[in-house]
């Protein structure tokens, strides 16, 4: 399972194999310079603080790196156990019947697979987006990764299935024991909001592609 620290460990690394700081980094790639800062990996309370997948994106594109050699800074540079195989559809399909179970986990033999860093969720799963209804979040072409076992809180990004088969890319409002209110990502689509029982599944999106 990928651990806090490996992901810090990489981009620190990252950072030394192109001759700058952490600092430095986050500055290339546009974010604020504090952001890879040793202050920001733990809240004041000592939680740990993961770095959000918009900020690796922006990093990966900002220095060149691909994801396989961001991989392999993780763990001194012995990157297999930090891989694991997601399968991969396309966003078109995910409606159509054998592709999931009841729980919303991958099913069936219709999958590809792609390599993807170890999120700790065995069940985790790959859509490529087709199509402009989610942008300019999500472009068409884009690989968002999906993850049916990570908590999902208020603001996530998400993807859900309803009982009539529609799939649909959201941010979640609120969510109550009766309802899903949800904020459309693409501002010429609108908000949507469903009864919990209209809901199949739902599943927290935690990497995009750039």
């Amino acid at each position: 399972m990928l651990r806090h620290s490996d992901i810090w460990t990489a981009i620190d690394r990252l950072a030394r194999d192109r001759g700058l700081s952490a600092s430095g980094l986050a500055r290339r790639a546009g974010l604020d310079p504090t952001t890879f800062n040793k202050s920001k990996r733990t809240t004041r309370d000592g939680k740990e603080r993961w770095p959000s997948t918009e900020s690796i994106s922006k990093v990966l594109q900002a220095t060149g790196a691909s994801l396989n050699e961001f991989v392999a800074f993780i763990g001194g540079g012995s990157g297999a156990a930090a891989y694991q195989n997601v399968p991969v559809i396309g966003f078109a399909q995910a409606g159509t019947e054998g592709y999931f179970d009841d729980a919303g986990y991958p099913a069936g033999g219709s999958w590809d697979e792609i390599p993807f860093l170890n999120v700790g969720d065995p069940h985790a799963y790959a859509l490529e987006v087709s199509g402009d209804s989610m942008e300019p979040v999500f472009r068409d072409g884009h690989v968002i990764i999906v993850s049916p076992g990570a908590e999902i809180r208020r603001g996530d990004r998400v993807v859900l299935k309803t009982r009539e088969g529609e799939v649909m890319a959201k941010a979640l409002r609120r969510r109550t024991a009766y309802k899903y209110e949800l904020a459309s990502l693409n501002a010429e689509h609108p908000d949507r909001w469903l009864a919990a029982e209209d809901v199949e599944w739902i599943a927290r999106i935690l990497w995009a592609s750039q």
